[in-house]
């Protein structure tokens, strides 16, 4: 398989890495890629305990892409359990779906211990995932222990390594790797909601109501075609008059500012209120005058007449 591949690219030598690191199978989980194709890999999981998985053995695919690990790699169960469905990428926040929220140090053995971890939680609509009813989960949970994969050929009845004492720790550490996942989620998402709840919301969500509800989006009034003529693109071949060419030119070299608008509509309102201020300042000082000359005329005529 080396000679097949790149070994300077980062992604052949992790994933050679983590094979290594995964070739031998434990008592909850066991990963190897396919003798011809080392991006995909088929993997075994047991149903956690104390859950309507307990006693199940779970066979799936991990389908990762060549920019791995910077992009998540992709779920696929092939063994029906009643909480995914089988032959379908899964949405989990470590999966192809919700690349936002997937970390490059996460590995294929954290992508197992997330899908033991996320199989007792519930489904809420997300895109792969089953809510069946408890007694029809224990049911596939003992008929998986019957599979055999057709292309690996590997058995779930000796996939994995029977359980010990210490197989409570890797319980615990899914559990708490499930919960830590979903948390950075939700811390990730606006408004604190889930991968799976905010990708259900905006299927059921109308886009008016979505731009609402988002305080961060501003809205803006989109004119309609009978009040703006489309604009066409610049590399469009459209014939334009000389007129139309010197007005479009004109524009480009000097643009309109508002801001500047605003500033120059200031200013001549400011003058015109300085200008009435002025004229009726003259008013008064020219009835003022008036009224004086008038005063010392009649003044005059008095003392004419003594």
């Amino acid at each position: 398989m080396e000679a097949r591949y790149n070994l300077k690219s980062p992604a052949v030598k992790r994933l050679m890495k983590e094979a290594a690191e995964l070739k031998d199978p434990t008592d909850h989980y066991h990963a190897q890629p396919l003798e011809d194709n080392l991006f995909e890999w088929h993997f075994t999981v047991r149903g956690p305990p104390d859950s309507d998985f307990d006693g199940g053995i779970y066979h799936g695919r991990i389908v990762l892409p060549p920019e791995y690990p910077m992009k998540p790699p992709s779920i696929i169960l092939l063994t029906a359990n009643g909480r995914f469905e089988v032959g379908k990428k899964i949405c989990l926040s470590i999966s192809g779906h919700h690349p936002e929220t997937w970390q490059p140090s996460w590995s294929i053995r954290t992508a197992l211990l997330a899908i033991i971890g996320f199989m007792p939680t519930k489904g809420e609509g997300a895109i792969g995932s089953l809510d069946y009813t408890p007694e029809e989960r224990k049911a596939l949970a003992k008929r998986s222990q019957d599979f055999v994969c057709e292309t690996c050929g590997v058995s779930m009845k000796s996939a994995l390594l029977p359980l010990s004492s210490s197989s409570s720790q890797a319980d615990v550490e899914a559990r708490e790797l499930a919960r830590q996942i979903s948390f950075k989620a939700e811390v990730n998402l606006p408004g604190g909601a889930t991968a799976d709840e905010d990708q259900g919301k905006n299927l059921t969500e109308k886009p008016e109501q979505i731009a609402v509800t988002n305080p961060e989006i501003e809205t803006t009034d989109v004119p309609s075609a009978e009040q703006e003529t489309p604009t066409p693109a610049p590399g469009a071949n459209v014939s334009r008059s000389p007129r139309q060419r010197r007005a479009q030119q004109q524009q480009r070299r000097i643009p309109a500012s508002t801001g500047l608008i605003q500033v120059q509509q200031h200013a001549v309102n400011g003058s015109h209120t300085g200008s009435a201020v002025l004229i009726v300042v003259l008013t008064l000082a020219l009835a003022a005058l008036l009224f004086r000359r008038l005063y010392l005329a009649n003044d005059y005529i008095f003392d004419y007449e003594l």
